[in-house]
This record gives C-alpha cells, structure tokens and sequence, in this order.
C-alpha cells in the first residue's frame, strides 16, 4: 500500500524533518508510529496523502507517485484525521460536516443518508446531528473529525493522535474498530503517544526519532524492550513494566496485553493452590 524510499523532508525554515526513511507497509496492515515531540512522525504521514512531497527520495501510494497526483485525488483513497480536530472542521453543523466528503465524491443522497447516520451513531455523536462543531468540547470534535473521513470509507486511514480526549469507552470503540477495518483488510496508521492503547491493540510499531527510524517491529517485542525505548523516549506499558520484574521469578517478560496478564496470574495461582 505504501512505499516509502529513502525519504529526506527539509521545511523552508531549514529544519530536516526527515532524514533518509525507507518503509513498505503492506495493504490491509495495522501500524503505529510512535517517538517523541519532534520525531518526524507527523511529518512522515502527511507524505501519505500527498500534503508534503519529498525533498529527496519517493513515496509511492497503491503504486502512484505521490508527486504525481493531486491531494484531492490521494484523498478519495487515503483519510486523514488531524490531531487538532479544528485545522478540517468548517460546516454548521456536524451533521453537514460528516456529509461534505461524501457529496464531494458524488455519492447518491440516499446513500450519504445512510453513511452519515452510520457514522453518527459509531461515535455517539446522534445527539449533536444538528449542532455547530465548534460548540463541542475538543474531544468530540475529534470524533466528529475521526466521523467524516469514516464515512466515506477510504481504503487507508491514518489517525494522528486519534485518542487525545477520549475516554476510556470511546478509546475501546475506537480500538474495536479499527480492528474491524484491519479484518476487512484497510489499512490502518496511527500517529501516538499513548502506549496503552497501542499495547491493546498490539499492531506493527515503527519507532522514529530524529528524523530516522529506531526500530520496526511488533508491539509485543518492541514495548518491552527498555533499551530500544530509550532510544525514542518512549515509556512501556503498565503492564510490560509489571511482567519484566516478574520475569526474574520465570514469567515472560514480553506480556503487553491486561487479558493475557489476567490469563497468565490466574495459571500461576491455580498451580500454587494444586
């Protein structure tokens, strides 16, 4: 799906954004992109949808040059939510904002109907159909963001920072879903701090930091490898912390997920009561 080669990003004020990145990710993927203030991250995905071009180097999206082709043409493909909710929000209502994408592609009105309610109803925005976005506190203009990229249902979606403000029961319908969208083989980026929840979701995870990638693997060997975090000023989950003491005492250490925890405490403690 995606193809990046040796990628350099200079910005006009001289700050080398990236610095020679090479990555494949392949369609029907899930990744996060993890590292610290700075990292590129951002900087990186918006090379996805055709919002930055390389200064040096190529990113090639489902095959096309994204030099090549216009965002607008990148984006009937590739959705992006932004982590400030307010740099796409724009209509009067959320219910007009859900439904701009989708008359812009030309879908039928029957059809934006039915995708808008959809959406409405993934994330509990039912009641506000008919409120100014701007009215709504910033976690929910974030699900109103997350809802009009949704709705037209582009084969990639990348997420920048999509948890900031959501609590916990929005963050679980967000990871349902995006696991949803992983079984019908999208393909799913997210931009993150949050290590909790990529720990309960345990996709592919690119570190990057300086501009560079650290490390590219899965979650469940990345998050409890302490020193490769170090390298990008990440933090490993509660759990990974808890299960690295406990693997001086023969429990393994790379244990991320709080229901494999749960699993593997309640083994040992019907053991030790045999």
């Amino acid at each position: 799906m995606i193809e990046v080669k040796d990628v350099h990003f200079t910005y006009p004020n001289g700050v080398e954004a990236l610095k020679g990145v090479s990555l494949t990710i392949n369609n029907g993927e899930f990744a996060a992109i993890m590292g610290e203030n700075g990292a590129g991250k951002t900087t990186l995905v918006k090379h996805f949808n055709g919002l930055l071009k390389p200064t040096k180097g190529s990113v090639l999206v489902d095959g096309v040059d994204t030099r090549k082709v216009s965002v607008a043409t990148l984006a009937r493909k590739v959705g992006f939510v932004f982590q400030n909710p307010d740099t796409q929000l724009f209509s009067e209502t959320v219910e007009e904002e859900i439904a701009f994408a989708l008359k812009n592609f030309g879908f039928k009105e029957n059809i934006i109907k039915r995708r808008v309610t959809w959406a409405l109803n993934l994330l509990g925005l039912v009641q506000y159909r008919k409120t100014s976005p701007f009215m709504l506190s910033g976690g929910e203009r974030k699900r109103v963001a997350l809802a009009s990229v949704l709705a037209w249902n582009p084969k990639m979606l990348i997420l920048d920072e999509p948890t900031i403000g959501q609590d916990y029961q929005q963050k679980e319908k967000l990871r349902q879903f995006i696991m949803q969208m992983k079984a019908q083989r999208r393909t799913i980026i997210i931009v993150t701090h949050d290590v909790e929840f990529v720990a309960e979701c345990n996709p592919r995870v690119l570190l990057m930091r300086g501009g560079r990638m650290v490390t590219d693997g899965e979650a469940r060997k990345v998050l409890t490898n302490p020193e490769i975090l170090t390298q990008a000023s990440v933090v490993p989950p509660q759990i990974a912390q808890i299960f690295i003491k406990l693997s001086d005492l023969g429990l393994p250490k790379n244990v991320i997920d709080v229901y494999e925890a749960r699993e593997i405490l309640l083994s040992v403690l019907e053991e030790q009561a045999k």
